[in-house]
């Protein structure tokens, strides 16, 4: 690996500057969390999953005409991607009852939903993710009524593909959390998918048994999280061998 200079480091991620300028390359690590970092773990080979799972996902919405910062994937564990000015919101939407909307209004985990849902939080660690409505978003100015109306439909829009990609491989989309960025070329805006689409930040469960396959295993205790995510790949067609040196970081420079 080339010495670059670190940039941000996540929970599950860690950026360098890029090759060239307005790029920057994106790290997948092991690194596992849950509870806003209560709880810390490492899922071995999460990484290079989540990197490969999260390169044929965005692929596949770029074929449909969804903006993403995705450029291309580097090797096992990085991504090239766009510099994007991150809007300060995680974007979650619903199909089916779980987590945090069942356990706020006491709906039966696993009841699907009329409809799809759309929530936004709040980004920042030290507040929890605090959920919020349009109102705060517009009025705090981390996002103006024309962003919303970009994000709102964009996410409706990967939902609905995601939904069918998913079914056809065995597998139903409980629920997923997005985040979106400005992505500027000269005076002009243009509102794009960001971070990372793997089960890290999505719900996936086997269609027929409701067995989970994300993050879920590992917040929950529930054993066998590195098969879970290897499952995904595999059904995806996506599951790669990876070697001793793809498992290892990028040198940084201090």
């Amino acid at each position: 690996m080339g010495r670059r200079r670190q940039l941000y480091e996540g929970k599950a991620k860690i950026l360098f500057e890029g090759p060239e300028p307005g790029t920057l390359v994106q790290y997948f690590k092991d690194d596992a969390s849950a509870g806003n970092g209560a709880k810390k773990g490492v899922i071995t080979g999460k990484g290079v999953l989540n990197n490969r799972i999260s390169e044929h996902l965005m692929l596949r919405l770029h074929e449909i005409g969804i903006p993403t910062h995705f450029i291309r994937r580097l090797n096992m564990r990085e991504q090239l991607i766009r510099e994007v000015e991150i809007i300060p919101l995680e974007v979650v939407i619903r199909n089916v009852a779980a987590g945090s909307l069942s356990k706020r209004l006491g709906i039966k985990e696993g009841t699907r939903l009329p409809h799809p849902i759309v929530e936004f939080y709040y980004k920042n660690d030290s507040l929890n993710d605090p959920m919020v409505s349009e109102e705060h978003i517009t009025a705090f100015g981390w996002a103006c009524a024309h962003d919303l109306e970009d994000i709102v439909s964009l996410s409706m829009r990967i939902n609905d593909f995601l939904c069918g990609l998913f079914v056809g491989i065995g597998i139903t989309l409980v629920d997923f959390k997005l985040e979106f960025g400005r992505l500027w070329e000269n005076d002009n805006m243009r509102i794009v998918l960001a971070d990372e689409i793997s089960p890290d930040n999505c719900r996936l469960w086997d269609a027929k048994t409701n067995q989970k396959l994300d993050k879920d295993r590992f917040r929950q205790d529930m054993g066998k999280v590195e098969e879970a995510y290897q499952e995904v790949a595999m059904r995806l067609g996506i599951l790669p061998e990876a070697t001793n040196s793809d498992m290892k970081g990028p040198e940084v420079m201090q």
